[in-house]
């Protein structure tokens, strides 16, 4: 009788039985009549073939699926961390990296719904600019208001240059800051649904067509008109809008005309995501 071979788990799970020799007079081939030894170590070869194979295909499985993965981060600082997968997981496409500043963007929409005495959901393309943080720069420039006699420039209805340039624009900023002040907790809800708002946005599209899906990978419209509808994203600056490359930055899904005032509060919010880039790689290095 053969005792079970013990495993210290590291070894083997079994070890070659013991061999019989043949008798001398024995004339059968090793192909025709292998030795117990022989049996053995061919179905270890096929195993370990078998092993190898399919870990080979489920590695290959787990590189299409990360790099058909759609990434959103949502922790602060958002902009930031989002570059870390795209810094240290190459095989995630860089375009399908994004951080939340929808619910900045819901904030605005806000904003200009309270002011008017209007449905938010009458008040679109507002766009936020920039770094989930109090440098972003709320824009209404190209936004619209539903109303009876046809969509019109939220600009035109709000006619307070003073309140868009200030209160308009430091509201949104601070907006978080002040929840988490009177609540003593953050605005956890808001951001959950303006998750959904945003990957609902990014999977499904947004009316009229300005976020196309294809492929996995978020493409942006190089052409758009006043009557879409656009949301703001972090998304990985390619350089457009004279932001710096390699960032992660709240854009529109749109490409539109930037005035001066614009000019300059793009450029504010995207020093500090700079600086904050350059800290990151600090830290990691």
């Amino acid at each position: 009788m053969i005792a079970p071979v013990k495993r210290d788990g590291f070894g083997p799970p079994c070890a070659p039985p013991p061999v019989t020799p043949r008798s001398a007079g024995s004339s059968a081939s090793s192909h025709s009549d292998p030795s117990t030894t022989d049996r053995y170590f061919s179905v270890r070869r096929t195993l370990s073939f078998l092993a190898i194979t399919s870990l080979s295909m489920r590695l290959k499985l787990l590189s299409i699926t990360i790099f058909h993965s759609s990434v959103l981060v949502v922790a602060n600082p958002a902009n930031t961390n989002a570059l870390i997968p795209k810094e240290f997981a190459p095989s995630i496409s860089e375009k399908n990296i994004t951080c939340l500043t929808r619910l900045d963007h819901n904030r605005a929409l806000g904003q200009v719904s309270e002011r008017l005495n209007v449905p938010v959901s009458d008040v679109k393309n507002v766009i936020i600019w920039g770094n989930h943080s109090s440098t972003q720069y709320p824009d209404v420039n190209h936004a619209t208001v539903k109303t009876p006699a046809g969509e019109k420039p939220v600009r035109e209805l709000v006619a307070n240059d003073e309140w868009l340039h200030g209160e308009f624009i430091t509201t949104v900023q601070q907006r978080g800051a002040a929840i988490i002040k009177a609540r003593k907790l953050s605005s956890a809800l808001s951001a959950a649904s303006s998750a959904c708002d945003h990957i609902r946005d990014w999977v499904h599209g947004t009316p009229e067509g300005c976020i196309e899906r294809k492929h996995s990978l978020l493409i942006f419209s190089s052409v758009g008109t006043l009557q879409g509808t656009w949301v703001s994203m972090g998304v990985y600056s390619d350089g457009s809008y004279n932001v710096p490359a390699g960032l992660i930055y709240s854009f529109p899904v749109n490409c539109l005309p930037i005035d001066d005032l614009s000019r300059k509060k793009l450029d504010l919010t995207a020093e500090e995501l700079t600086e904050e880039k350059a800290l990151a790689h600090s830290c990691l290095s």
